[in-house]
């Protein structure tokens, strides 16, 4: 049976900024963008019309609060600010060696991670010693949905070969993601696996270092 793992809280922690707003704002401002005085409140509203749990990737949506208030930045710029301001100090959480271990042994394993920021979950797994550690890796914004919506956990299911569905749900790339453990630290959002038949561990009751046990050996 495939695992999947949620990344940051679960894998690993990441020093986040504790004002994004403000954060991107010092960024912009380096790249010569002139941004406006209300630019927490723009930042803090909606400018892009999208279906309910639909991922706006964090560029996009920092593009579209400038315009809103007059200001026009090119999306390399706005995109490597954006890239700056989220540039975490990463460490691995205690057991993820043998948590990875005991999920290999019963068969592929993924990585389904909500992340809008571009380069953000690439960049994690390099400092985390993870890379290559995955069968698969989907994001949010890649898929364009966020946990708990079936999408991401659908997708994984399909880049790990779990069988389709007779009658997937919702398009492209959905699969049978019922035969899915996976394993991550917030039940509304990684939770959403029970959704579509799947099986949720939470690393809050389930400690990496348990997992093994938890897991057994038998796929």
């Amino acid at each position: 049976m495939p695992v999947s793992f949620d990344l940051f809280g679960t894998l690993v922690t990441a020093s986040m900024p504790s004002d994004p707003a403000g954060a991107v704002a010092a960024e912009l401002r380096d790249r010569g963008v002139a941004v406006p005085d209300d630019w927490s409140t723009a930042y803090r509203t909606p400018h892009l019309d999208v279906p309910d749990a639909a991922e706006i990737p964090l560029p996009a949506h920092v593009a579209a609060a400038l315009r809103s208030r007059g200001v026009e930045a090119s999306d390399t710029v706005v995109r490597r600010a954006v890239i700056a301001a989220f540039d975490p100090e990463v460490r691995r959480r205690e057991g993820v060696a043998d948590a990875l271990d005991a999920a290999r042994e019963r068969g592929p394993v993924g990585l389904c991670s909500n992340c809008s920021v571009p380069e953000l979950v690439p960049r994690t797994l390099v400092r985390a010693d993870l890379r290559g550690a995955f069968d698969a890796v989907v994001t949010s914004a890649a898929c364009g949905f966020r946990k708990p919506h079936p999408r991401p956990f659908e997708t994984l299911a399909a880049d790990l070969g779990c069988e389709a569905s007779e009658t997937p749900r919702g398009g492209g790339g959905a699969a049978d993601a019922s035969a899915l453990i996976h394993v991550g630290d917030d039940p509304d959002t990684d939770g959403g696996i029970d959704a579509v038949g799947g099986r949720f561990v939470d690393v809050t009751e389930t400690p990496l270092a348990d997992l093994p046990a938890h897991l057994g050996g038998e796929p």
